[in-house]
């Protein structure tokens, strides 16, 4: 099934629907089919849950299968100008030309989200009162783009109108990354709160012991739930920061990763650089403070997370909100034969204390090792964070995909299959992650026509959050007529819940074709096929922002 947006054909459609809407809406079926349960959402179920992508389902002629349910998603890096934009100071219009081509390419895909970094280190993409441009949007830190433009409405905008999720990443704590080249703004926090930054080798890190800096990133992320559209928030793994062992080191995280290939702890016989948090130790010990020191600084984290999550939730019960954190989890719980990096140790990382509290909406641990690598196996892993998901939140793994390179480590595209292959054989898991886009983009080693053409060969909704509310909106109102090269829908949302997307499923002969279109585009067309002919049956629903799906209706029906 072909979907077709482009303006001119929408404006076609538009005109020949609307002189004969009376007659449409007389002339289509609007039954009503009772919607299929989401399977899945709960740990411990069958191993391919119904309305999975990998899942085979029986053709009935007269009713859908489920609708494909899988979080696909890519991370998009504006730090160091990894994916977006491809440098500094760039035009306009080019950073636009370029964010729209990395939205058409997750669309055509079938991936379903965009995860984009907004803040990098302190600064912002978007115009901010709490925080500086970024260096790395305009070349200079504090220095606006020359044609007034908000990038992050612009990517919301235009992620939604191609039936995108938009999720913010925000890094919590870094205040500047070691490839930034200009002087901080004055409203950087390093200048308006010195104090709470400190230095730790080519970076400036904000301390997580001081209340100040903790209470500045938690300002900031509900600044954006507040005034932005987006569908998530998402923070990475970088809380405290990876440790190191000289004060020009720079990129600790490699050594991280790294070091747990071969196996060792991240840190072997290094003799590691004490984060400079001395001054915020000692005012809670002398307040009467009893942690430990590595107790403490968990609990500085662990505060911020707890209120975060509230703080999202009392904003927009909607936006979802996920932690990216290292892979491997804290050393006291690893499965047998699982060693390397420990967040819970270097980073003061306790992830799996937020699953067991519920304190966020999914997890993406980084499982950056392939399958074969038994100290490090990326589904011993995955299994590992589904045995702490006591509160059955999402858990969607991150891929390495950008590891599909000429390196001496590098995956093969196969490699990155055979994970969501892996991902996609467990009860609990909905979904996967791509670091990065740029692999994508880059068609690296053929990885995007791989999985085009094996893993995401139809559209797939997003698994629904039922914690943050499990209320179905109203059955869509529709109508349909056949065209001269297919069947146009126009598609509107009933009174009530608000609509973010419709799923629309067409049968061809005995072979039922899933698609996805944004509430944004109620018009649309099914465009004939030459494999399968005309489309002889649709039949379409309506979901709201957290995946919960409306009755279905029949629209369009050739009887024989």
């Amino acid at each position: 099934m072909v979907l077709v947006f482009n303006a001119k054909k929408r404006l076609t459609l538009s005109a020949g629907v609307a002189m004969s809407v009376a007659a449409l809406l007389e002339g289509c079926s609007s039954t009503p089919i009772a919607t299929m349960p989401e399977a899945g959402t709960m740990p411990g179920g069958p191993a391919a849950p119904a309305g999975s992508p990998s899942q085979p389902v029986v053709v009935n002629a007269n009713m859908p299968p489920p609708a494909p349910r899988e979080f696909r998603a890519a991370w998009v890096s504006t730090v160091a100008n990894i994916d977006w934009p491809s440098r500094s100071n760039l035009t306009t219009a080019k950073q636009q030309t370029e964010a729209l081509a990395i939205l058409d390419r997750a669309k055509a895909l079938n991936l379903n989200a965009i995860v984009l970094q907004v803040r990098p280190s302190a600064d912002a993409i978007y115009p901010s009162e709490l925080e500086p441009w970024s260096e790395f949007l305009t070349g200079q830190q504090g220095r606006a783009p020359a044609q007034a433009w908000d990038p992050l409405q612009f990517w919301i905008e235009q992620a939604h109108a191609r039936g995108l999720e938009l999720h913010a990443w925000f890094n919590p704590y870094r205040a500047r990354h070691a490839t930034a080249k200009s002087p901080l703004a004055a409203i950087h926090i390093g200048r308006k709160q010195p104090d709470v930054v400190k230095s730790y080798g080519r970076y400036l890190w904000m301390d997580p012991g001081e209340a100040a800096a903790s209470q500045h990133t938690l300002d900031v992320v509900l600044d954006v739930v507040r005034r932005y559209d987006i569908d998530g928030v998402h923070i990475d793994d970088y809380f405290y920061p990876y440790p190191i062992d000289t004060p020009n080191a720079a990129g600790p995280e490699g050594v991280a990763l790294d070091a747990s290939s071969s196996g060792g702890s991240g840190s072997g016989a290094r003799q590691e650089l004490e984060f400079p948090d001395q001054p915020s130790w000692q005012r809670y010990l002398l307040g009467g403070g009893t942690l430990d020191r590595a107790n403490w600084r968990r609990q500085n984290v662990n505060s911020l997370i707890e209120a975060m999550y509230l703080g999202i939730r009392k904003e927009k019960s909607w936006v979802r909100f996920g932690i990216s954190p290292f892979g491997i989890g804290r050393p006291d719980k690893r499965p047998a034969g699982i060693v390397g990096f420990s967040q819970y140790d270097k980073l003061y990382a306790d992830a799996e204390l937020w699953l067991a509290n519920g304190w966020l909406d999914y997890l993406a641990p980084q499982l950056y090792w392939p399958v074969s690598q038994a100290p490090q196996a990326f589904d011993v892993l995955l299994d590992y964070w589904l045995a702490q998901n006591t509160r059955a939140r999402h858990v969607w793994p991150g891929l390495y995909t950008s590891r599909i390179d000429n390196s001496a480590k590098a995956f093969a595209p196969e490699e990155i299959v055979k994970q969501i292959g892996v991902t996609r054989s467990r009860s609990g898991v909905r979904g996967h992650l791509h670091f990065s886009i740029a692999a994508l983009m880059e068609n690296r080693k053929g990885i995007a026509d791989q999985l085009k053409s094996q893993t995401y060969q139809t559209a797939a909704l997003p698994p629904a959050t039922p914690w943050l509310g499990a209320d179905a909106p109203a059955a869509p109102q529709a109508a349909a007529r056949r065209e001269s090269n297919g069947v146009a829908l126009k598609l509107s949302a009933s009174a009530g819940k608000p609509v973010a997307q419709y799923a629309i499923w067409s049968r061809y002969g005995t072979e039922w074709r899933f698609a996805v279109a944004p509430a944004s585009r109620p018009v649309l067309l099914l465009a004939d096929d030459a494999a399968g002919g005309a489309a002889q049956a649709v039949v379409v629903s309506a979901v709201d922002r957290l995946g919960n799906e409306s009755e279905r209706i029949n629209v369009y029906n050739v009887r024989s």
